[in-house]
């Protein structure tokens, strides 16, 4: 009795086959790793919880555009004073919540198709990757990221921007009223606010990994030691901040027109009606509103996420 006929992919019928396209996503994601995810997520979580009252400082430097709605600081510190102040510790994480689920998921999500990509293209050589290689993996994993944490970006930006100086009072009672009544009044176009700037701040991503994989390989040579040698906190701690470093005062102007974007106190036709204002009634300066309380935020909180990555992802895969 004669076996059933047996299909391989050259002699399936064609309308069986699966696409290159197809084939190159399965070769892609059998180097996803659920260690790099949990890992990234632990990192992004744990800078976020220590580092939100300066996002928030942040935040509300980069929409300062002079309307009277808006609390007036002095600087960081007079912000967080005036917060805390008028609010408590509970005004100084106003946000929190959904800064929580989208650092947590954008690291996740960012380290787990970033070194999925990495493997992609490294399989079958011996050879490390380039820098451009670096940098276009990174962009790569930014825009994936980037496309599924976008609404997220938008609620954390809406619950920042509640100020209790407001006639109505506060709009949102937290991360699921406003999804909920952003996609309602807005749909889904204003769910992705923002996210044009947004590809754009793929960019920060790219050039930051791309440094901290050049800082890395070079120290390792440096110190003549593997290329998956454990290095000690303070040196994840160095390499993180020069990369997050660099790749602030490159791309910083992208965050303050992303943040008055989705900002619900104002209105802008695009990205370029709000360069074309902010140029005109702030100058260049407009652009960098809050780079202070950012870089002083986001250096220990790339350092903070960096090494619990380290950490955590050498624990999981076995390397420690």
């Amino acid at each position: 009795m004669s076996s059933a006929p047996q299909h391989d992919a050259e002699t399936a019928p064609r309308s069986r086959r699966p696409s290159a396209a197809s084939l190159a996503v399965q070769q892609l994601f059998s180097h996803a790793r659920i260690e790099h995810m949990v890992a990234g997520l632990s990192g992004g979580v744990v800078a976020t919880l220590v580092l939100h009252p300066l996002d928030l400082v942040k935040v509300r430097f980069a929409v300062s555009d002079g309307l009277d709605l808006r609390p007036k600081y002095r600087g960081i510190v007079h912000c967080l004073r005036s917060v805390w102040t008028q609010e408590g510790l509970r005004g100084l994480y106003q946000g929190v919540t959904p800064n929580v689920w989208g650092a947590g998921a954008s690291w996740g999500f960012y380290f787990l198709f970033y070194n999925a990509i990495k493997g992609y293209a490294k399989e079958g050589r011996q050879t490390e990757l380039a820098p451009t290689e670096h940098l276009v993996a990174a962009a790569e994993a930014g825009i994936l990221t980037l496309t599924i944490t976008n609404p997220i970006w938008v609620v954390k930006t809406r619950l920042m921007l509640q100020y209790d100086t407001e006639p109505t009072g506060k709009q949102y009672k937290g991360m699921t009223d406003a999804l909920v009544q952003i996609y309602r009044r807005e749909g889904v176009p204003g769910l992705y606010k923002g996210y044009v700037p947004g590809l754009l701040g793929t960019s920060h991503g790219a050039l930051q990994f791309m440094a901290y994989e050049e800082l890395k390989r070079d120290y390792y040579k440096y110190k003549d030691v593997p290329a998956d040698a454990k290095l000690n906190a303070m040196e994840y701690i160095a390499m993180a901040a020069l990369s997050k470093i660099f790749a602030v005062a490159t791309t910083y102007p992208y965050q303050v027109i992303r943040a008055r974007l989705q900002d619900q106190h104002n209105r802008y036709a695009g990205v370029v009606d709000v360069i074309r204002r902010t140029w005109r009634n702030e100058g260049a300066v407009g652009f960098y509103k809050g780079v202070v309380p950012n870089v002083i935020r986001v250096t220990p909180a790339c350092c903070i996420t960096f090494v619990v990555y380290e950490n955590v992802s050498r624990f999981f895969l076995g390397l420690n």
